[in-house]
């Protein structure tokens, strides 16, 4: 029997192919920041509900918090206020590999997930989490439309546990 304990470690989930695992916190930040798509799973009675967001992240008072934003109404919000606990997911560096000699393929990626609980952000707070969601697309200040902002809830997830895993061919990453 395999206990929860023996997964989770201090906010951090650990995984069976521990040779696969990111252990460290900063490269598992460098995985975030490299990804472009974070998909949240809410809890929806017989099925989960999971959607892919645009997201941006910081680091607040040693935790990951990860901000969206969406239209003022939808499914996701009245999942939140049913139950604002979610997992996430995001994945990038994808690459198929292929072994003509004895038929074989595998793919290179580099991912991380978690748990975390979700919290809407006031209308006073909203202006600066949107910057962060755009500092996670544009190098420099983007000077975007604050006219949208009426008409946009914005939400964060403060992440609880997260782990990383990454497989590379050898010698690629």
């Amino acid at each position: 029997m395999v206990l929860e304990s023996d997964y989770k470690c201090n906010g951090v989930i650990n995984m069976r192919r521990r040779d696969r695992e990111i252990k460290d916190f900063n490269e598992i930040l460098r995985v975030i920041e490299t990804c472009d798509v974070c998909r949240l799973a809410f809890n929806d009675r017989d099925y989960p509900y999971i959607l892919p967001l645009n997201f941006g992240m910081q680091i607040e008072n040693g935790k990951i918090v990860l901000y969206f934003h969406g239209a003022n109404e939808g499914k996701k919000y009245d999942l939140i206020k049913r139950d604002n606990r979610a997992s996430f997911e995001m994945d990038c560096s994808h690459k198929l590999v292929t072994d003509d000699s004895v038929g074989n393929c595998t793919m290179e990626y580099e991912s991380v997930i978690g748990q975390g609980k979700i919290e809407m952000i006031p209308d006073d707070e909203k202006y600066q989490a949107l910057r962060i969601l755009m500092a996670h697309y544009h190098k420099e200040e983007f000077p975007f439309n604050q006219a949208i902002m009426p008409q946009t809830t914005v939400f964060k997830l403060v992440v609880e546990q997260v782990t990383g895993k990454r497989r590379m061919k050898k010698g690629s990453s």
